[in-house]
């Protein structure tokens, strides 16, 4: 869902970054690890805690076998993703270690983990263990909120809608509701008119597309959505911000939208790329004690 978070708990570990990890979500978790090594957790929405102590997201942390790694949900956000070096190595189903849970596979026997689980991982890099302390500050981080403007690019239906429509979808703030899942965020808010029918021929869905069915509620197409879909699309988010709105919490987050150019979202996405791939920070040795 925060494809941002999932690549930087990587990369703060010296993993690729497709490489599989655990994505939280709902509730708590509690992890065991049966042999020492390098972890990472970064997203929001929980707080970390190792051996009962508060560590910090978006660091790299050597581990001691045995010890528990505990996630506690928190109203920060929607979803944390726990990467530990050597990635975990369930069987690839489609080219993908990821469980899809809708149609029962990938993953681990393509159902969401329960307790007792044992996840197995990788050989870690021979450089993983000097990475621990490395972290990603803050202002390199994506701007999560629970009231954010996202970007979009309007369009490739945008002349389905009168020209109030939308003003209405770049004016109006819209409620994510509690209905809404992997598949798509359900917004509740100001109606979006149409010119004529809700209905399209079908086409792709791209993350991020934003539907807009008969009732005038935009459906923003999320990470497990359809590869197709029958109502006309008013703008697609831009990829920077689809982190963003992924840590927006159902049920309780307000979102507005505003339109840039391709170019700006390309611009945009460059930037976080560079973030990404720059943003680590090595800890200042601390010598007082010596």
């Amino acid at each position: 869902m925060d494809w941002y978070a999932h690549r930087a708990a990587n990369r703060l570990v010296g993993n690729p970054a497709e490489a599989a990890g655990v994505e939280a979500g709902l509730a708590d978790h509690i992890y065991q690890l049966t042999e020492a090594g390098l972890i990472a957790v970064a997203g929001a929405g929980f707080d970390l805690l190792v051996q009962g102590r508060p560590l910090p997201f978006w660091t790299a942390l050597f581990i001691q076998a045995g010890w528990t790694l505990e996630l506690r949900k928190n109203s920060s956000g929607s979803w944390a993703y726990l990467a530990v070096a050597g990635g975990l190595q369930t069987t690839p189903v489609l080219g993908s270690r990821s469980a899809y849970l809708r149609s029962g596979f990938g993953g681990l026997a393509g159902r969401p983990l329960q307790a007792g689980d044992v996840l197995p991982t990788g050989p870690a890099p021979q450089s993983a263990l000097a990475l621990a302390g490395q972290a990603i500050p803050a202002a390199w981080r994506p701007a999560y909120s629970q009231t954010p403007t996202l970007d979009v690019i309007l369009g490739p239906q945008a002349e389905a809608f009168t020209p109030e429509g939308t003003r209405t979808f770049l004016s109006a703030q819209y409620s994510v509701t509690a209905v809404s899942d992997r598949m798509g965020y359900r917004l509740e808010g100001k109606p979006i008119v149409h010119k004529a029918s809700a209905d399209i021929i079908s086409d792709a869905l791209a993350l991020g597309s934003v539907q807009v069915p008969a009732n005038g509620q935009p459906l923003v197409m999320m990470s497990d959505r359809p590869t197709t879909g029958g109502y006309p699309k008013i703008a697609t988010l831009a990829t920077a911000d689809v982190p963003v709105l992924a840590q927006c919490r159902p049920g309780a987050s307000q979102v507005r939208f505003r339109a840039i150019t391709v170019e700006a979202a390309q611009a945009r996405y460059r930037q976080v790329m560079y973030t990404l791939n720059n943003g680590v920070q090595r800890p200042e040795p601390d010598w007082s004690g010596f």
